[in-house]
């Protein structure tokens, strides 16, 4: 018996090694995959009977010991599209199956993935080398990612509509030693149509500390002008407020008017432009009442402008797509306008190791994993994301090697019993002889 069962012990011996073997070249083929995480083996011995007195040969089995959880060498990329993840979690992804009316059907299954190498297809999704659809939390106008889905990220949005201005920032200083001319600016406004327009601006002393604007604008298609208001710092306001800041509004005229006179609230004033497409509303804000900020009136020779910006924007055409560390991917578009149309989320499991492994370096959750928690990058045990960067597979070419010795001079070891014992049972057949 204790020669069949060495001869027995002998044989799953060789079995186990010819697993492991086939480990090793699996890991060492995959070395230079990206996102690969390689398989190391787990001997487990089994008894056929140990006691005290008494022990029997038994087995060996050569089991897969995954490697999902350990993190591979990241390394820049070209790619600004490429991401990688540093420490725990996966991307989700979506396997496409065929389409339908010229739209990608996906499989309902969900996907893993840590290879990060994305670009953009001809349809607009951000696709990986393996062929699979990188899946997001899709934001909205307001900028907030809507967390309840998933859904393959899509660029769709070439075009940047035009905003219309409806609201001019001016911070400047008007000199208090008043010139005997008028004093002029000009700042450039958007119908809703994208179309660039000029304002001309007007500033004509009236007094100590008070001022007239009025507001010119020439493909306005009802008046040339806008009105006038004027427009009164420090004492000489009705309520005398801290020199050279504004202290109030009156005397407007036309389709411009000023806001109420409050200390500290916004000093503003609206009005109205048509260039064709109805009234346009507008308004110019000068800072707050009573704080040298915005407008104000504090010696100098000149009408010096410090900052005066305006809040329209004209026709956009898609630029490119650019990846934030937040997960954030937005458009970039050629009139400088940027908008987030997806958030890049991060998985988690419990268990990553016994995530059911797929081809392309793709994964299934499994009862053993976990649930899958979807979060943002870098919270909740996730790690951080990496744009315009790859994983490297996890494999260390020295250790498997290390390793490969190992494994024949076992296979080795385990022919030598295999022939003892063959011999020797040839020896116990030839007694009778």
């Amino acid at each position: 018996m204790s020669l069949l069962g060495a001869l027995n012990t002998a044989i799953s011996g060789l079995t186990a090694q010819s697993k492991a073997l086939g480990h090793i070249s699996d890991n060492i083929a995959n070395s230079q995959t990206g996102g690969y995480k390689r398989v190391d083996t787990n001997f487990v011995n089994y008894l056929t009977r140990s006691t005290a007195t008494l022990h029997m040969p038994g087995s060996v089995e050569a089991r897969p010991d995954y490697t999902n959880s350990l993190q591979g060498t990241v390394q820049q990329s070209d790619n600004p599209l490429a991401m990688a993840i540093a420490g725990q979690g996966f991307f989700a992804v979506a396997q496409p199956r065929g389409s339908s009316n010229g739209e990608v059907v996906f499989d309902e299954r969900q996907f893993y993935a840590r290879s990060g190498d994305f670009r953009l297809d001809k349809d607009g999704y951000l696709v990986n080398g393996q062929g699979y659809y990188l899946q997001g939390w899709d934001v909205s106008s307001q900028g907030e990612p809507d967390r309840t889905q998933l859904s393959p990220i899509r660029v769709s949005d070439l075009v940047y509509n035009p905003v219309a201005t409806g609201t001019i920032e001016l911070s400047a200083n008007l000199p208090a030693e008043p010139p005997v001319d008028p004093v002029a600016g000009q700042v450039q406004i958007y119908d809703s149509l994208g179309r660039l327009h000029q304002a001309d601006l007007t500033w004509t002393s009236l007094a100590n500390n008070q001022w007239s604007l009025s507001i010119d604008i020439a493909d306005d298609v009802n008046s040339a002008g806008r009105g006038t208001i004027d427009v009164s710092f420090g004492n000489a306001a009705t309520t005398p407020v801290a020199d050279g800041s504004i202290g109030e509004f009156t005397n407007a005229t036309g389709s411009m008017s000023g806001s109420a006179a409050v200390a500290g609230d916004a000093a503003g004033v609206t009005f109205t432009a048509d260039f064709g497409e109805g009234p346009q509303t507008l308004t110019l804000n000068l800072g707050a009442f009573g704080q040298s900020r915005g407008l104000t009136q504090f010696a100098g020779s000149e009408y010096s402008v410090r900052n005066l910006t305006q809040d329209g924007v004209p026709l956009g055409s898609y630029s490119s797509v650019s990846l934030s560390d937040n997960g954030d991917l937005s458009v970039n578009y050629d009139n400088g306008q940027t908008r987030v149309v997806a958030r890049v989320p991060v998985v988690v499991f419990n268990d990553p190791d016994k995530l059911q492994r797929l081809d392309g370096q793709a994964f299934m959750r499994t009862v053993e994993s976990g649930e899958a928690r979807v979060v943002d990058a870098n919270s909740s045990g996730a790690g951080k994301l990496v744009p315009g960067s790859l994983e490297r597979s996890n494999v260390d070419i020295a250790s498997e090697f290390s390793k490969l010795i190992l494994a024949q001079r076992a296979y080795t070891a385990n022919t030598r019993v295999v022939t003892a014992a063959d011999e020797l049972l040839s020896d116990t057949l030839n007694m009778h002889r």
